[in-house]
């Protein structure tokens, strides 16, 4: 299976191998995001001897006997007898102090609720053997708040961690790697629909369309992403069902607090607080505050940032039941196909559009490094109005307005006229316009408006 992206961590992770002194890697992030293909691609491009272990949500005995089976195959040694795990840590750094030796945990927090004490384990041995030692430590997880825990001052571990990883999902340019042949309006539908976890997008099908796709891989019964986002809810939270209402809520638009709260029927604010805290940490819900308003509170709304989250709850957890008695193809064309192109995909081509911003720059390739990048917020007394503007960027110059149009129209100067207009209308004082477009523009000679079409946003390096 060809490895794709990740070029940015494997470089990191290759040179901590390289190093000649013992180093401790901590490597977490969502469910499928990639992490264990990650370690396996990194380990073929160094030399030392590796041992790959992932943890069992068993007993201690059981990973002692399966962990010290793999020892004993992998050196050619005869079967080796150990009365805990601490002895098979311990026999492993002294091994590493006659030759190099890459030892990778995964799936770590399985084994560290079995081993009573495992991170004070691991420091003590980190500790006597700092100067002797040429291992290499590979601490490998999905539950994100244990993981983000071993971090902070309190764990035994801090300090100890030379490198951290946090492996997020890619980004729309790099998922598009991932299906090549499809068109740049496809790979928008499908990032939109699938977002940017490796394992999702390496099931599309080249040969089938994106409603093909969607039908075989989420929407049919039985489909292979069916219960996904449920099993990833259910191994991190120990009440779903609070969570299931607010997705729910969520999907349906709603993002400010209060209207959170009012239209899930949460029991109490404390109980949302901690629900949404929670959906933060687990990498699916973003909270997310106007640049120009950033401290305020009230400004502040919740939205769903995991893309294959926000199409189940808007399309089947919403409509479970239609979905049980109807065909396939009826339930697609009636409660699915029009809202998906209509509303659903460009809305989140605004997100698309700001990480096409990011990426370039990052990349160093504006004319103007921005330092913000988010909503906008406006509010006319006078008038009786107010809003946002979702993709805007601040640099030194000032703000940046972009406008993304996923439409299939062509974008007229008469058009550019008049949302410019209606931006100054605002009192919004712009150095600079940028249209994202789908369908090209007419020729305009205005030099401070850019357009971007798709093509450009997937040529970008």
């Amino acid at each position: 299976m060809k490895f794709i992206g990740r070029e940015t961590e494997l470089k990191k992770l290759c040179s901590a191998y390289r190093t000649d002194d013992q180093a401790a890697v901590l490597i977490y992030g969502r469910r499928r995001v990639g992490k264990s293909e990650l370690i396996k691609h990194s380990l073929e491009k160094v030399s030392s001897p590796s041992i790959y272990y992932e943890c069992k949500e068993t007993s201690e005995r059981n990973n002692i006997d399966s962990l010290s089976a793999l020892i004993s195959e992998k050196y050619d040694y005869p079967s080796l007898a150990f009365q805990s795990m601490e002895e098979v840590l311990e026999f492993l750094f002294k091994q590493s102090t006659k030759a190099e030796m890459i030892l990778v945990l995964d799936e770590y927090p399985y084994l560290r609720s079995m081993v009573k004490g495992l991170d004070s384990i691991l420091q003590s041995l980190l500790d006597r053997y700092e100067g002797s030692s040429h291992l290499k430590l590979i601490l490998c997880g999905s539950f994100m708040e244990t993981m983000k825990s071993m971090l902070l001052a309190h764990n035994p571990l801090y300090g100890r961690i030379s490198l951290a990883i946090h492996l997020k999902p890619m980004d729309y340019y790099e998922s598009a790697k991932f299906y090549p042949s499809f068109s740049s309006e496809d790979k928008v539908r499908l990032y939109s629909a699938l977002g940017g976890i490796p394992y999702y997008n390496r099931l599309v099908q080249p040969q089938a369309s994106v409603k093909e796709n969607l039908m075989e891989l989420i929407l049919a019964p039985g489909a292979r992403l069916e219960n996904e986002i449920a099993l990833y809810l259910q191994a991190e939270l120990s009440k779903i069902a609070n969570a299931n209402v607010v997705f729910e809520t969520l999907a349906k638009g709603f993002s400010r607090f209060s209207d959170i709260l009012s239209q899930s029927h949460i029991s109490s604010s404390p109980t949302l607080s901690d629900i949404l805290r929670k959906l933060i940490y687990m990498e699916l819900v973003v909270k997310e505050a106007p640049i120009n308003d950033e401290n305020n509170k009230k400004r502040a709304g919740y939205y769903i940032d995991d893309n294959l989250s926000l199409f189940y709850y808007r399309y089947i957890f919403r409509y479970a039941s239609q979905r049980q008695v109807m065909a396939p193809d009826q339930f697609y064309k009636r409660y699915v196909g029009p809202d998906f192109e209509t509303a659903y995909v460009p809305k989140r081509f605004e997100r698309i559009c700001r990480q096409y911003l990011i990426r370039r720059n990052q990349a160093g390739l504006l004319e103007e490094p921005f330092e913000r990048i988010g909503k906008y917020y406006y509010d006319l007394p006078k008038e009786h109005k107010n809003g946002e503007f979702n993709v805007v960027t601040q640099d030194a110059k000032g703000y940046v307005f972009y406008e993304a149009k996923f439409q299939k129209q062509l974008m007229t100067q008469k058009m550019i006229d008049t949302e410019i207009s209606q931006v100054q209308g605002t009192g919004m004082n712009c150095a600079r316009y940028g249209f994202f477009v789908r369908a090209g523009a007419e020729g305009q000679s205005r030099n401070d408006v850019r357009i971007i079409s798709l093509e450009d946003m997937y040529d970008v390096q």
